[in-house]
């Protein structure tokens, strides 16, 4: 079976999204997500208009959630950090706050597989916990597929 990299992102903003301080924030948001869409390995992102809100897992209307799936972590890491998407993230302090715990998570999918807000919550604060390991890690992190799969194997031989 093959595997595809799942990720996560959440933001708190500080300001409500129709207000003056995020205005070029939401001035940004198409063009970033059509960059995303036509960079190489992209797969999927969630689109707000899903059926389970991504705003009502979190029960914070000020948390942004940013939800996609790549063909690889290398994908990912080149879009986030080698393409015009750097700009608006190294901007990120204009329209976010700090947050203290980790608001990043990554994690493998079957291909054809595309996460719900209710299962990647689960990686963050699994992240959160316990910190990083083949079941919820960061760009840091090399983890592989198969050692993804091992990792569930052990952990529910351990159950």
């Amino acid at each position: 079976m093959n595997y595809n990299l799942a990720q996560i992102n959440i933001a708190r903003m500080l300001a409500p999204m129709d207000s003056p301080v995020m205005i070029d924030f939401v001035n940004n948001l198409d063009r970033i997500n059509q960059l995303a869409e036509k960079s190489e390995g992209f797969i999927w992102r969630l689109i707000e208009d899903n059926s389970e809100s991504s705003i009502q897992v979190f029960h914070d209307e000020y948390i942004v959630v940013n939800m996609s799936v790549w063909q690889s972590i290398k994908a990912l890491f080149d879009f986030t950090y080698r393409s015009e998407h750097k700009n608006i993230f190294n901007r990120r302090k204009e329209w976010f706050s700090n947050m203290k715990e980790m608001h990043m998570a990554c994690w493998y999918v079957p291909n054809g597989k595309y996460p719900t807000p209710r299962e990647a919550k689960e990686r963050l604060e699994y992240l959160n916990k316990y910190g990083e390991s083949p079941y919820a890690f960061t760009l840091k992190s090399n983890f592989t597929p198969k050692q993804a799969n091992i990792y569930k194997l052990e952990t529910w031989k351990q159950k």
